[in-house]
């Protein structure tokens, strides 16, 4: 039987991709602990290849930045998924998300860069969906990526 976020998923259209092997580092990609679900944070890639390569204000508007929020937020959710053994509907609040953006300097809108992340964990979740963020510009980022998202989930 198709659990309640699963079948969100289906409804949104949503095709979660295949959790991302780490890139380098020696990490978990997810750790479940104290009642909650730690995942590390994710690179906007899809089937291996990294989507999004440079810097919003140079290479990338907001609007890809967005997307690529999106796509790095989907591997969060992917890498959940995993570790919680294909049970999503385990996840009983999206506690924070921190979004981490690959700017140049006179790029401002890293706050709603990092919406597209938000805006896809309350498309899915609903109200459990809401959750504190850290939005932050950063000058550089592993594999020159535009942004990297991580998450803290509450477990049921």
């Amino acid at each position: 039987m198709m659990g309640r976020i699963d079948a969100r998923l289906v409804e949104l259209g949503i095709e979660l991709p295949a959790p991302p092997p780490p890139r380098a580092a020696r990490i978990l990609m997810a750790k479940a602990a104290g009642g909650f679900l730690f995942v590390s944070g994710q690179l906007p890639s899809l089937n291996g290849e990294l989507r999004y390569v440079g810097k919003a204000g140079r290479e990338f508007n907001l609007h890809d930045a967005q997307a690529a929020a999106r796509l790095s937020a989907l591997n969060v959710l992917s890498h959940a998924r995993a570790a919680l053994d294909g049970d999503l509907d385990r996840i009983a609040e999206v506690v924070l998300l921190r979004g981490y953006v690959n700017v140049a300097p006179d790029f401002f809108e890293i706050s709603q860069s990092v919406n597209g992340a938000s805006d896809l964990m309350a498309e899915i979740f609903g109200a459990v969906g809401a959750h504190t963020r850290t939005a932050i510009g950063v000058a550089m980022m592993p594999y020159n990526a535009l942004i990297e998202v991580e998450a803290q989930f509450l477990l049921t």
